[in-house]
Parts: C-alpha cells; structure tokens; sequence
C-alpha cells in the first residue's frame, strides 16, 4: 500500500488539534496522537533516511509546516494556523460540517 497523501496526513492532524484542549497542541503531541486516526502503511512507517529515527510519516507531519503555502496544504488553506504550536479553530469548524469531529 503507497503512502499516505499529504491532505490525509493533514486531516488526521485537524482531528489531533479538534481533540485537543483549547484546539492546540505541540508537535510531539500531535505527533503521538495521529496514528489514531488513521491506518499508517508500511510505506508510512519506514525509517527516514535524513530524520532517523522518524518514521517517514512523522517527518511528513513535520513537512506541513514547511510546505505551509502549497495549495491543498492544511495550513495553506487556513485550516490549521502555526503558532508555533499547532492550532486549528477553522479546521474544526471544516471537521464538524464533514462529520468528523
């Protein structure tokens, strides 16, 4: 199974930050808590060769803030604001209209 796309991988962090007090929450928090709402491949979970020993999947986690002006990028699309510490009022709002929250 290929690897989780980027807008999945931003989804599933909407949903970390929804679930979390005060809709915020630190990277390795966020971090810990994104397996939970998705089934990561083993595409996802191999070692990265530039993080190690993130797993390809966390380093993308930690992409979204590095791509944050990418359209289709959670971030990008005002659906969660980087304040240092991940925060996300809107994607809330985007999680309960999809049911998701």
């Amino acid at each position: 199974m290929p690897k989780t796309s980027e807008p999945v991988l931003g989804l599933a962090v909407m949903q970390t930050l929804a679930a979390a007090p005060n809709g915020e929450s630190e990277v390795q928090s966020i971090i810990k808590a994104v397996p939970e709402y998705l089934n990561l491949t083993a595409e996802d979970r191999e070692i990265s060769t530039t993080r190690p020993p993130e797993e390809m999947w966390e380093q993308r986690v930690r992409n979204l803030k590095s791509h944050d002006t990418t359209p289709g990028n959670v971030i990008a699309e005002g659906l969660v604001e980087h304040t240092g510490r991940g925060r996300s009022k809107a994607g809330r709002l985007h999680l309960e209209h999809k049911g998701l929250a």
